[in-house]
């Protein structure tokens, strides 16, 4: 199969509130900093997939207010109504069709104007689980609650993520939460949803990401340092809660061995230098921790605990500070990826991990992790 390379990388920074910016100021800038990264012009882009959402913009056809401001106008354009990393899937898709050498994939989201409770109640059933009241915090409080059971996971252990993440935020200028909090600061916030606290939970927050895709010949043409997919896999799982064992995560499972087998990966803990995950709760980094292969199913606890995820640990997870430091929903995949091509370049700054030259990169879709997208970077 023919290589696709990561040449450009562009974020804006991620706020709980950008009064002055709009859905198409945020893709803007995130477009000309990834264009500027891979010092590319726009005429050098040949499609475009944008990801974004009706609900959350609060309007119909959201992706088409955004072409101006990504360039996409005059050119083959897709929308992506999930994840950035699916995103990433699909525009490596357009390029191996063999139509394309070149992909900007660009993500949006503003937080700050939706109401998240009632747009994820809107992802349940209507029938027999909208009126129910679930929505993203609390149908996640009913798998950390059921995870935490199974396989006797403290609260403790999970806030450990959130002091770990947000310590890690606190190098990353794009971050939203960057701060010193202790487990004790952890365990003593508000209740959300039993067990989810306030500082186990991500913010709400706005912003914008992007990545440029190329081929194998144009990114060798192109990039000063290509950041090639190595391997890359996505599954699901079944819609309804109630027919998911939600202590366990078979479909993100499923999503690395797909992964690891294409980029010749048997041995995760010991082949990864660096992970960014979708923590958009505490006891998720753990949970994925597991699916990702990391760990042993039920060991999660014992993986943060015993410091392996830190910065100098075994296998750092989430040096950017992670979701929990800043969730633009849509865009929080994608920043995943845009990070690992920053540590794989060795351009991560004070966050940077030394010798890494393999990552992965993870997202999901729907309640409780119901679809991974996995993503194996290396140089």
């Amino acid at each position: 199969m023919e290589q696709v390379a990561i040449v450009g990388v562009g974020q804006t920074k991620y706020e709980r509130r950008k009064k002055g910016d709009t859905f198409a100021d945020m893709v803007f800038e995130a477009t000309t900093r990834a264009l500027g990264d891979a010092q590319m012009t726009i005429q050098d882009i040949d499609n475009v997939v944008t990801v974004s959402n009706d609900f959350w913009d609060g309007r119909t056809i959201s992706s088409m207010a955004v072409m101006d401001a990504c360039g996409a106008y005059e050119k083959n354009v897709s929308t992506v109504e999930g994840d950035g990393t699916f995103g990433v899937l699909y525009g490596m898709m357009r390029i191996l069709s063999g139509s394309f050498g070149t992909t900007l994939v660009v993500a949006h989201c503003k937080g700050s104007e939706s109401i998240p409770s009632l747009i994820t109640n809107g992802m349940f059933d209507p029938i027999y689980q909208r009126a129910l009241g679930l929505d993203a915090i609390t149908s996640s409080a009913l798998q950390a609650r059921a995870y935490l059971k199974k396989y006797g996971i403290s609260e403790e252990q999970c806030a450990r993520v959130s002091v770990k993440n947000h310590g890690n935020a606190k190098n990353n200028p794009y971050a939203q939460l960057a701060m010193d909090i202790t487990v004790e600061d952890v365990l003593a916030s508000r209740m959300l949803a039993d067990p989810i606290k306030l500082l186990d939970a991500s913010p709400i927050s706005d912003g914008a990401a992007a990545v440029i895709l190329a081929n194998e010949e144009r990114a060798k043409k192109i990039a000063r340092k290509p950041v090639w997919i190595r391997g890359i896999g996505h599954c699901a799982d079944a819609y309804f809660l109630g027919d998911r064992d939600l202590a366990d995560c078979p479909s993100l499972e499923a999503a690395a061995k797909r992964a690891y087998g294409m980029a010749g990966i048997t041995n995760p803990l010991g082949e990864i230098d660096v992970a960014e995950v979708y923590d958009a709760f505490s006891y998720m980094e753990l949970l994925w921790s597991e699916g990702l292969g990391f760990c042993a199913r039920g060991k999660g606890g014992k993986f943060i605990a015993g410091g392996k995820s830190a910065m100098g640990g075994e296998l750092p997870i989430n040096p950017s500070g992670g979701v929990l430091s800043a969730h633009p929903v849509l865009v929080a995949g994608l920043a995943r990826v845009a990070e690992c091509v920053l540590q794989l370049r060795g351009e991560a700054g004070a966050r940077q991990v030394e010798g890494a030259k393999t990552a992965v990169a993870q997202g999901i879709n729907g309640p409780c992790g119901q679809s991974h997208c996995v993503i194996v970077l290396g140089k």
